[in-house]
């Protein structure tokens, strides 16, 4: 497969009615972004540098969760208006196979997302300030596609409405995968990016068929993967996490080699 081508009452109630648009949190976005940046061929790290110059830094990992932050300030409204339906894609018919007219209507899902801003990030007639909005949104989206959650085929906004107990608390599966998951290891996101980097290049998946696009193929894994992480009794227990949370690191670490390659391959050109 090539490019361009996974208090309580209240509480209870708010966790069910957060959309099901920010994955991994912070710390997976910034995780994500930094092994990738470790991976960047010579001319795609000079070009992403050139990019994030205005931005006063370096590091993807600054960047990586512009596009969740972007619902809270009101001069991106319209901005988050539009792309909040880009960061995931809901398989409606239950299964895990992506058929753009069914589970992608007018473009709006995360897999059209990742094509539409890979282009514009390549399109050197594209502005300096267009193609940076491009790289936060290729980071961000690459990062979001590979949460399992961010592509599931049941009807619960991709868990937001499926209540667990983790940790004495009710919250819901989706923000339990978004953050609670990976907060369990206890490290900031630098030194867990560090502990992830020493255990080698990530792994990928055979690509599947019959598709020859691999931001399909990315959507469809976490799907598949999505159908196994429900607990048995909505409760988080330390089997779960055992269970799970490599899972979680797995996805990441194939999310940093992927946007490394994704970002080698448009910029380098």
């Amino acid at each position: 497969m090539s490019l361009p081508r996974r208090t309580a009452a209240v509480a209870f109630l708010c966790f069910a009615l957060v959309p099901a648009v920010q994955a991994w949190g912070p710390l997976g976005h910034s995780i994500v972004a930094d092994l990738a940046q470790r991976h960047l061929s010579p001319q795609a790290e000079a070009e992403v540098e050139r990019l994030l110059a205005p931005e006063h830094t370096k590091s993807l990992a600054d960047i990586a969760s512009w596009p969740d932050e972007i619902r809270n300030d009101p001069q991106q409204d319209a901005l988050w208006k539009q792309t909040r339906g880009l960061h995931y894609i809901d398989f409606t018919a239950g299964d895990c196979n992506y058929t753009p007219p069914r589970d992608c209507k007018d473009g709006q899902c995360i897999v059209e997302g990742i094509d539409h801003y890979v282009k514009v990030l390549g399109d050197k007639k594209q502005s300096d300030a267009a193609r940076l909005e491009a790289l936060k949104f290729v980071v961000h989206f690459i990062g979001d596609e590979h949460q399992p959650l961010h592509g599931g085929s049941r009807d619960d906004k991709g868990g937001n409405a499926y209540q667990v107990q983790f940790n004495g608390k009710g919250t819901n599966l989706h923000s339990v995968w978004d953050s609670g998951l990976l907060k369990t290891h206890g490290l900031e996101w630098k030194p867990y990016a560090d502990e992830l980097e020493a255990r080698g290049p990530a792994p990928l998946p055979r690509p599947i068929a019959p598709f020859d696009n691999a931001y399909a193929q990315w959507a469809e894994e976490s799907c598949q993967i999505s159908r196994d992480i429900y607990p048995d009794g909505h409760k988080i227990d330390q089997a779960y996490v055992d269970r799970e949370l490599p899972v979680a690191e797995l996805r990441l670490r194939e999310a940093g080699r992927r946007l490394a390659e994704v970002l080698n391959l448009t910029l380098s050109r």
